[in-house]
């Protein structure tokens, strides 16, 4: 196998929380930890993290042997030492009991780890042992490929090299637990058979639409290895022990799975290959496991059913289907198509990785971007059998947190919309055809599966405006009119009830209370929500335009201008846009029918006493808050043209950058959630009170931080021209997630993969200016940075490939699909290439441009 040094460009000194995700968009995922084991066996469409400790779970495990044979043989562990975390959480499991009984065997003394998402490596080597190993763990990751990016398996690359002076004879051997245990865990009823010639197979008997059927496989490509296709049966330790001495007495042995009919112990399956290095030789052995779980019973918000439980399944058929049981049977079919798609899937993949990496952008941008494209591959996200996605904001160990695709939340997510478009426009057809009611609320909390909420709860200001500037981006990158065309009329039901719900006077601001995404209510209009609003009155009315709507158009376009002067005269205080917070003069009454006794309440005599001085709870009124403008970056990022004063947004971020970033937290109270950041750490806060007017009880979660607000504000600097401020908030964000205390993959908010963390990709744009438009078939493009020549990954709907930009020359080179072209919008002087005949750039064949210096 050729040198791929390029593609681990970070390395990780420290590894005891690294765990990255081995896995298919929707598919769940298994995660390389920084040893060079696995964990974190996501893989059943539920989140499976570490500290579960219950059920199948925790016998879920994979391990590699490697033993050297001749006069001094000696048998390892693929895998590094354990930290001394690790060894103390084997006492917190069950007081060692529950783990997956190979932890405890010989093990490689140094390690070695480094990365470059989606491909992790671990460097392991022995002063006992001739043969260096490196793993490489990877699964598929091919930009608008869904398909080929949603494979359910975790892939694991061996490459042994024999840096000794003699031929070294060897075997080498991988060994799967029984994945598809009965329901509750249970052995007694599972299969296990040969898949000839590539590993074992592994089922079970559970009825065809059970939550609990399913399959996994273990293979090996490009050899004929030996196989065990069931592990000896018995009791304790039993399993493992055997194996053990098999493997390292040399004399392993093979079954097909029918011989061993014990019910009791461990379950599970192994292959070996031998083989014989010269020195200074090497080979790779790719390992693939596959799995497959068809049936999920997992519900949440749907509106009430008499037909079936929501928890349930009907009839005996499971509630969804995993998108990737449409295309294939079974595991023993997953593995099938990796092993006949392996170089195309790999090939495909590192062209992508190196095209990202190869990015001349500064390494905590690369890394904060690549890392999180992780979340795509976490169990946050599912997708059903007709592709839809739906996604969590976050994952607990064990279960989601907070449910249905959350507007708010997925309004900083920016990696899907660019990379995987087609998977994006499904969540606005989740939010304006099966979540919003005739009246025009949308239950941000969308249905699994597919279909209508029972809109119980408020609205969410922030995530239905948003929503609307998200369809006129997702109309631009896709160039598809016609589907805007048919959600245009649902748009604007959605946009009208946020204006009777909130600004039913047409003044230009929110000032009835809105509930938003930090689960409370603004009462009065803020920069914030005020900032999405005007967004979204924009969006829609250049919308209209398109659609040849003039009453439309002019309806709201005059509200935007008004909404700009509001915010502008009323909110903007010199240096920031601010809340005037208000709670008299409005339709709803709640408060004061609260503090004058009128409405019953949870609050004691005290805490009415503090509400009749300060007013409503959870307020952030005179303070700056790092959302302040997030509407304008919105706008910016999507190509949305607001009135609003730019100048007046610069302010803004300046202020935010000088009140809220903290060089380190010490000193700083948190009585929230302080994990996040704290004490030595540098972070950006969620808001701060510079000119005084901190209410006693501000809003929920004020003094946090948040890496996806942090990535929003940091991308919105750098496209302003704050590339410093930007910068030093990015490299701030992954100081924190350095492998030690957190896990680099793993930005977690309220839960794991947090999808808001998903706003790192927006600096990619920022960075670099680029956009393009498939409905004016135009690219704009100007860099931050003066490096030249300048380097940048991009992707379409059409095609992704890179653009280089030298003092004279622009070159766009395409690695898949196509972009077609009819102007190029450079720098920030908007100087305009027009072509006289379209181009259309194509893999293998680039086009360049001679341009001005930018």
């Amino acid at each position: 196998m050729k040198n791929d040094s390029p593609l681990f460009p970070f390395k990780h000194p420290e590894i005891l929380q690294t765990a990255m995700p081995m896995g298919g968009i929707g598919a769940g995922c298994i995660c390389l930890n920084g040893y060079g084991g696995l964990q974190d066996f996501s893989i059943r469409n539920r989140p499976s993290i570490t500290a579960v400790q219950d059920g199948h779970d925790i016998r879920d495990a994979a391990f590699a042997l490697l033993h050297i044979k001749g006069d001094k043989p000696v048998t390892r562990l693929v895998e590094g030492p354990l930290t001394p975390g690790k060894i103390y959480d084997q006492g917190l499991q069950g007081q060692g009991y529950r783990h997956g009984g190979h932890e405890g065997l010989p093990r490689f003394k140094h390690s070695r780890f480094e990365s470059g998402y989606p491909f992790g490596r671990i460097a392991l080597s022995d002063p006992l042992v001739p043969l260096q190993v490196k793993i490489t763990g990877w699964n598929p990751f091919v930009p608008l490929d869904d398909v080929a990016s949603g494979i359910p398996c975790a892939i694991l690359e061996y490459t042994l090299r024999n840096t000794s002076r003699k031929p070294v004879d060897f075997e080498f051997s991988c060994h799967l637990s029984h994945l598809a245990a009965g329901s509750g865990g249970k052995w007694e009823g599972t299969r296990n058979d040969l898949i000839p010639g590539k590993g074992v197979f592994h089922s079970n008997t559970e009825p065809l639409g059970d939550e609990s059927f399913g399959s996994a496989s273990l293979t090996i490509i490009g050899q004929c290895p030996k196989i065990k296709a069931v592990w000896p049966r018995g009791g304790w330790f039993d399993a493992i022990s055997a194996l053990w001495r098999e493997v390292d007495s040399g004399k392993f042995t093979t079954n097909d799975g029918k011989a061993d009919a014990g019910r009791g112990g461990r379950n599970g399956g192994s292959l070996l290959v031998k083989g014989m290095l010269a020195p200074g030789k090497e080979i790779t052995l790719p390992i693939v496991i596959a799995w497959h779980f068809p049936n999920s019973n997992l519900a949440a918000g749907q509106a009430a059913s008499p037909a079936c439980e929501p928890g349930g399944s009907c009839c005996g058929a499971p509630l969804w289907r995993p998108f990737y049981a449409s295309q294939w049977r079974d595991a023993r079919d997953v593995a099938g198509y990796v092993h006949g798609n392996f170089e195309s899937l790999r090939g495909r993949t590192v062209a992508f990785q190196r095209a990202l990496l190869g990015s001349t952008l500064p390494a905590e941008v690369l890394d904060a971007v690549t890392a999180n494209l992780a979340i795509l591959k976490s169990p946050t996200v599912l997708r059903q059998e007709n592709g839809n996605l739906w996604g969590w904001e976050g994952c607990f160990a064990d279960a989601g947190c907070c449910p249905g695709s959350c507007t708010h939340v997925w309004n900083y997510a920016q990696a899907f919309p660019h990379l995987f478009p087609q998977l994006e426009r499904t969540l606005r057809e989740q939010e304006l055809k099966r979540t919003m009611n005739e009246s025009g609320h949308i239950d941000f909390r969308a249905a699994l599966p597919d279909g209508p909420t029972a809109h119980g709860f408020h609205a969410a200001a922030d995530g239905q405006l948003g929503g609307i500037m998200k369809v006129f981006r997702d109309w631009h990158i896709s160039g598809d009119t016609e589907w805007m065309r048919e959600l245009y009329p649902l748009a604007k039901r959605s946009l009208d009830y946020c204006i009777q719900k909130w600004d039913p006077d047409r003044k230009g601001g929110l000032f009835e209370p809105h509930h938003n995404t930090y689960d409370i209510e603004f009462w009065g209009p803020d920069g914030m929500c005020g900032s999405i609003y005007l967004g979204a009155l924009c969006a829609i009315s250049e919308m209209a335009a398109a659609l040849g709507k003039k009453d439309d158009f002019m309806e709201y376009d005059a509200l935007a201008a008004r909404a700009a002067a509001f915010m502008e005269k009323t909110l903007f205080n010199g240096e920031y846009f601010e809340q005037k917070v208000q709670f008299r003069g409005l339709r709803d009454s709640s408060f004061l029918d609260l503090v004058a006794g009128r409405k019953p309440g949870a609050e004691g005599r005290e805490m009415l006493a503090l509400l009749k001085k300060e007013g409503p709870k959870y307020q952030y009124g005179t303070g700056c808050i790092s959302d302040g403008v997030i509407g304008a970056w919105m706008a910016r990022i999507y190509g949305i043209d607001t009135p609003l004063d730019r100048n007046k947004v610069r302010k803004n971020l300046r202020a935010i950058h000088k009140h809220n970033f903290r060089r380190n937290l010490i000193g700083h109270a948190n009585c929230q959630r302080p994990g996040y950041a704290l004490e030595h750490e540098p972070g950006l806060l969620l808001c701060s009170w510079p000119r005084g007017g901190k209410p006693t009880l501000p809003f929920v979660y004020s003094d946090e931080v948040w890496t996806g607000i942090e990535y929003q504000v940091a991308s919105h600097m750098i496209s302003e021209g704050l590339v410093r401020h930007g910068l030093e908030i990015v490299k701030a964000v992954r100081s924190r997630y350095e492998g030690l205390i957190r896990n680099p993959w793993n930005e977690y908010e309220c839960g794991n993969y947090y999808a808001r963390a998903m706003a790192s990709y927006a600096l990619l744009g920022a960075l670099s200016g680029f956009r393009y438009s498939a409905v004016e078939k135009t690219l704009w493009f100007a860099p931050k940075l003066t490096r030249r020549p300048f380097n940048v990954f991009f992707s379409t709907a059409s095609g992704y490939g890179t653009i280089t930009l030298t003092k004279r020359t622009l070159t766009i080179t395409l690695l898949e699909g196509h972009l077609d072209l009819k102007r190029i919008v450079l720098g920030e002087s908007k100087s305009t290439i027009d072509l006289k005949t379209n181009a259309t750039a194509r893999p293998g064949t680039p086009i360049s441009f001679n341009v001005n210096p930018i």
